[in-house]
C-alpha cells in the first residue's frame, strides 16, 4: 500500500513538475515565453503549489490586468501579517523594456526551484513579482529588437501601448500601468526592490553590472548601510557564484577603461522613485552582448543573493527602514539637487577589452572597436560620490487647489494622505512666484519638462476655499511629497509640465487705454515711479520701448494677473520657536 501511495506522489509531482517546464528550458536557454505563454505559466505555478498565489492588481495601456505574484514559505499572502510577523517583502519588477526579458525567465526559475523544492526560500522573506510590466511592449514582439542583443530569439519592444517608457514615468504617471505600479507598491511598502534590465553601451568580459540608488542621495543610517554592508555582500556572494559582478558602466562618451560616474537615478526611474519612500532599490543590468542562457543564469543568481542578504539581515533592513521614517518626521529641510563630485572616487575592478580605431566598412573613416583578443583586468575609478546643491526647508503641509485634479490624482495613487478644507479660509502662507525657468528644447517622453527654476517667495494670506486640500508632512510621506512638490526638484510635478498653464498669461491691457491709468498709478506710486527710471537708465533697449515700460508698469500694480507666474502650491510653514 505504501508503494502505491509513493508511486501516486512520484507520478503526481512529476506531472507537475512537467507542466512548470519553461520555454526558455524548452529551448535550450534561446527563446523566452510571450506575454501570454508567461502568464499562463504563473497561473500554473498558482495551480500546482500552496507557495504561490497569483492576482490582478490594476489597468495597462494595453488592456490587459497587470499581474502580481507572490511567493511565501509559510503561505501567508496577507501583507499586513507579513508585515506584523517582521518579515523583508522583495520586489521584483520584471519586462518594464520587453526587450530585455531575463527577469522574466529568472523569476519563473526561481519559483520553478522553489515549488519543486531545489532551493528553499527562508522564511524571513516573502517575494512578489510583477511577471511582465510592459505588457504593450510584450506583445510587440519581434526577432529584429534591440539589434546587436545576443538572444533571444524573439522578444519584446520598449515602448508601451503609448510609445512611452516606463522607466521614466514613475513619477509622472502617464501610463496605467505607472498607476497600477503605485498603488502595488504602497500595498506592498517593499524593503528591497529589483528592477531586471539588460545594458547596452561598451563591451567588456562582465555578464551582470549593477545600479544602486545612489547612496548619498539615500542618506544617513540607510545610505550608509547599503554603501557598507549590502552592496560589498552582494558583490561577494556574486563572486562565489562566479559572476564578477561590477557597477552599471555609465561610460557615457569615454570608454570604460578610464573608469565613470555612478549613473544618476532620479525619480522618474524605478529606483530613484522607490528610494523616495525609503526602500533600498536596485537595477540590474546584464550585458547585451552576452548568450542569453548566461544573462538569465547571472538574474538568477543575483535574485538569490538578494534573498540570501535579506534572509541574514531582516531585523536590520527593517528596522533601518522604521528609524529612517522617524527621523524624516521631524527632518527640517530636504536637498532636492545634486552634483557630481569628479574628484572623489573609489576603485574598483574592472575586466574590459581593449578599445582601439579601425577603418568602418560602411563609412570609410575611423571607428570604434573593442578587441577580445585583448581582454585585460585593472582597477578604475568609479565616481559614486554626490554632493547636495541646494535644499528646502520643509513645510508644516502643502495646500493645493482642488481645481489642480492631475495632480491630486498621482498623489492619492500614491497613497497620500490629504484632507479637504470645510469652509471658505484664508491662511497665513509661503507662496512662490516663478520668476524665471528654461523649458526643454526637445519633447522628451511627451513632454517638455521645466528645469533651471528661479522662485520668488514670500509670506502672505492667501484665500482658498471649501474643497482645496491640506496635505501634511509626515515620515512616510516627506521626501516623496518635498520631491514632487518643490519646483526646483528635477523630477517635480512642475518640471514635468502638470503646472504649465500659470505661466501663460490670460489677463492684458490696450496700451493707449492703459496710457492713462498708469500715469496716474506712477503719480501716487513713487517707489514705482523710481524703479522705472532706473530700469531705463540700465538697459537701452528697453529704454526705447513704450510698450515694454507700459508692461513694467502692469506687471508692478494691482492691476496684474494675480494667476500668472504664480507657483499654485501653497506650504503652511513650522510656527518659528
Amino acid at each position: 500500500m505504501r508503494c502505491r501511495f509513493l508511486i501516486l506522489f512520484l507520478l503526481l509531482t512529476a506531472g507537475s513538475s512537467a507542466q512548470l517546464t519553461t520555454r526558455f528550458e524548452t529551448s535550450g536557454g534561446t527563446q523566452t515565453p510571450n506575454y501570454s505563454e508567461t502568464i499562463s505559466w504563473w497561473k500554473k505555478a498558482d495551480a500546482a503549489s500552496t507557495l504561490v498565489k497569483v492576482v490582478e492588481m490594476g489597468a495597462t495601456d494595453a488592456g490587459y490586468p497587470l499581474h502580481l505574484v507572490l511567493i511565501s514559505a509559510d503561505k501567508n499572502f496577507s501583507i499586513p501579517a507579513i508585515k506584523k510577523a517582521g518579515k523583508v517583502i522583495i520586489l521584483v519588477n520584471n519586462g518594464i523594456h520587453p526587450g530585455e526579458p531575463d527577469g522574466i525567465d529568472a523569476s519563473m526559475l526561481l519559483a520553478k526551484d522553489i515549488i519543486e523544492g531545489k532551493k528553499g526560500l527562508p522564511v524571513q522573506v516573502v517575494l512578489a513579482i510583477i511577471p511582465v510590466y510592459n505588457i504593450g511592449g510584450a506583445l510587440n514582439r519581434g526577432k529584429y529588437v534591440r539589434v546587436d542583443q545576443d538572444g533571444p530569439e524573439e522578444k519584446g519592444s520598449r515602448g508601451n501601448s503609448q510609445n512611452l517608457d516606463l522607466n521614466r514615468d514613475f513619477i509622472k504617471c502617464d501610463t496605467k500601468e505607472a498607476l497600477s505600479f503605485t498603488r502595488i507598491f504602497h500595498y506592498l511598502d517593499p524593503d528591497v526592490f529589483i528592477d531586471n534590465h539588460v545594458s547596452n553601451g561598451a563591451d567588456y568580459q562582465h555578464i551582470m553590472t549593477l545600479i544602486e540608488t545612489q547612496h548619498n542621495k539615500l542618506g544617513g543610517a540607510m545610505g550608509t548601510f547599503q554603501q557598507k554592508v549590502l552592496s560589498p555582500a552582494l558583490y561577494a556572494s556574486m563572486k562565489k557564484k562566479s559572476f564578477d559582478l561590477v557597477p552599471y558602466v555609465n561610460h557615457s562618451n569615454e570608454t570604460p577603461d578610464k573608469g565613470w560616474p555612478e549613473f544618476w537615478d532620479s525619480p522618474r526611474y524605478s529606483s530613484g522613485y522607490a528610494a523616495l519612500w525609503n526602500t533600498f532599490a536596485f537595477v540590474p543590468e546584464t550585458h547585451m552582448l552576452k548568450p542569453y542562457r548566461q544573462r538569465v543564469a547571472a538574474t538568477l543568481a543575483l535574485m538569490q543573493s538578494f534573498i540570501d542578504f535579506c534572509a541574514a539581515s531582516y531585523q536590520t533592513i527593517i528596522r533601518l527602514r522604521q528609524q529612517t521614517r522617524q527621523q524624516q518626521a521631524t527632518q527640517i529641510a530636504f536637498p532636492i539637487a545634486w552634483k557630481w563630485e569628479p574628484g572623489r572616487f573609489q576603485e574598483v575592478v574592472f575586466k574590459g577589452y581593449t578599445p582601439g580605431q579601425k577603418m568602418s566598412s560602411v563609412s570609410g573613416l575611423p571607428r570604434l572597436f573593442y578587441d577580445r583578443t585583448k581582454p585585460f583586468e585593472k582597477k578604475v575609478p568609479f565616481y559614486n560620490e554626490y554632493s547636495d546643491t541646494l535644499s528646502v526647508a520643509a513645510p508644516k503641509a502643502y495646500l493645493i487647489p482642488q481645481g489642480w485634479w492631475k495632480v491630486l490624482e498621482r498623489l492619492q495613487a500614491n497613497k497620500i494622505a490629504m484632507t479637504r478644507l470645510s469652509k471658505d479660509t484664508t491662511l497665513e502662507v509661503e507662496a512662490y512666484r516663478i520668476q524665471s525657468y528654461q523649458p526643454s528644447g526637445r519633447l522628451f517622453e511627451a513632454h517638455r519638462p521645466n528645469s533651471n527654476v528661479k522662485l520668488l517667495r514670500s509670506i502672505q494670506p492667501h484665500s482658498f476655499r471649501k474643497g482645496d486640500y491640506l496635505i501634511p508632512l509626515t515620515g512616510a510621506n516627506a521626501r516623496f511629497l518635498v520631491e514632487t512638490m518643490e519646483p526646483q526638484a528635477e523630477d517635480s510635478y512642475f518640471a514635468w509640465n502638470f503646472f504649465d498653464a500659470v505661466l501663460g498669461q490670460k489677463e492684458g491691457f490696450s496700451d493707449y487705454a492703459f496710457e492713462e491709468t498708469a500715469a496716474a498709478y506712477l503719480s501716487n506710486n513713487p517707489l514705482i515711479r523710481a524703479s522705472l527710471e532706473d530700469r531705463k537708465n540700465r538697459d537701452s533697449v528697453f529704454a526705447k520701448d513704450g510698450g515694454a515700460q507700459l508692461a513694467f508698469v502692469y506687471q508692478n500694480s494691482p492691476y496684474a494677473e494675480s494667476g500668472f507666474m504664480q507657483y499654485p502650491v501653497y506650504r503652511i510653514l513650522h510656527p518659528r520657536k
